[in-house]
């Protein structure tokens, strides 16, 4: 919110709402305060405090809490100090320290915290400097170096590293220069060009979500956008345009696009226009608009709409009035 508290909302299997509890929500409920920034994996839940510390809760099979435990939390737990970026998939999570350096946790099995190893970490151990952001896919991981250049490592099936193969990598290797911002999507990437240009690279063979207008996987980036100032990426992918409008692509089953249909979509389409930051999980997206109001669609089983119901939306619906953010609370980092 724009008083720097954290509302969650949604499934809680595994604690991952912080609240304390393993109960649903379908509606936003506070459970932190002095916050700057937030990511969510796939069962767990990091938030960046004002103060350079990072707090975790839910799932930590693998140790992506970073806690030095294979123990899940149902409420928020000091795992990090000295921090300036996160960021968490369903089994591995990265930390940005204010040094430019990287500390990685969890799962290992494909490379994934690039460590030179497949070990997995229960504790935030370093993988890499000179560091300035951090992506986390569902088992790959990339880096923005300061340079503009792009580092990339983990499973790469689908040829979500960019690296023209499908080797799985266990150090980061480069794959890109010139780039100024950085997405990681369950098994793709996109990469922001300082030219406002949109690259993407990985899986696209079921659902389109690279937005080049295929079903093609690709294991080189390719451009796919021009003009754009942000993007989030999940199973899905949305750009901010230069002009505030929102352009979606990928799966679409239960209306996470937000254009008013099921249907998938090969293309970037435009869903919503007077937009300054999006969100996107596994089935939903969030977009908070000029007007710090947030609208939200997708699926809506657990309550993760937070909107009061359990009813799929199709189109972005209102889920916080007009005012509630008075700035980027909603990242335009992948969450």
């Amino acid at each position: 919110m724009g008083d720097g508290s954290v509302r969650a909302s949604g499934r809680n299997q595994y604690g991952q709402l912080g609240d304390g509890t393993r109960t649903d929500r379908h509606s936003f409920i506070q459970v932190a305060t002095g916050v700057k920034a937030i990511a969510a994996g796939g069962g767990g839940s990091l938030i960046l405090m004002d103060d350079g510390s990072v707090r975790a809760t839910g799932s930590n099979d693998y140790g992506q809490l970073g806690d030095g435990t294979i123990t899940s939390r149902n409420s928020f737990i000091q795992v990090a100090t000295g921090v300036k970026a996160i960021a968490t998939s369903r089994c591995h999570s990265l930390i940005l320290m204010d040094d430019g350096s990287v500390r990685a946790s969890g799962s290992n099995g494909h490379g994934s915290l690039g460590d030179g190893t497949k070990t997995e970490r229960h504790s935030f151990i370093q993988v890499a400097t000179g560091v300035k952001a951090i992506a986390a896919g569902d088992l790959h991981s990339i880096i923005l170096m300061d340079d503009g250049s792009v580092r990339a490592t983990g499973y790469n099936y689908q040829g979500q590293l960019g690296d023209g193969a499908t080797a799985t990598r266990d150090s980061f290797i480069q794959v890109a220069t010139g780039v100024k911002a950085i997405a990681a999507g369950d098994y793709h990437s996109l990469i922001l060009m300082d030219d406002g240009s949109v690259r993407a690279t990985g899986w696209n063979s079921n659902y389109g979500q690279l937005g080049d207008g295929t079903t093609t996987n690709r294991h080189s980036f390719i451009q796919v956008a021009t003009g754009v100032k942000a993007f989030v990426s999940g199973r899905v992918s949305l750009i901010l345009m230069d002009d505030g409008s929102v352009r979606a692509a990928g799966w679409n089953k239960y209306g996470q696009l937000g254009d008013g249909t099921t249907t998938d979509r090969h293309s970037f389409t435009q869903v919503a226009t007077g937009v300054k930051a999006m969100a996107t999980g596994f089935q939903s997206s969030l977009i908070l608009m000029d007007d710090g109001s947030v609208r939200a669609s997708g699926r809506n089983q657990y309550g993760q709409l937070g909107d009061g119901t359990k009813i799929d939306r199709h189109s972005f619906v209102q889920v916080f009035p007009n005012g509630s953010f008075v700035s980027d609370a909603v990242n335009d980092e992948p969450v």
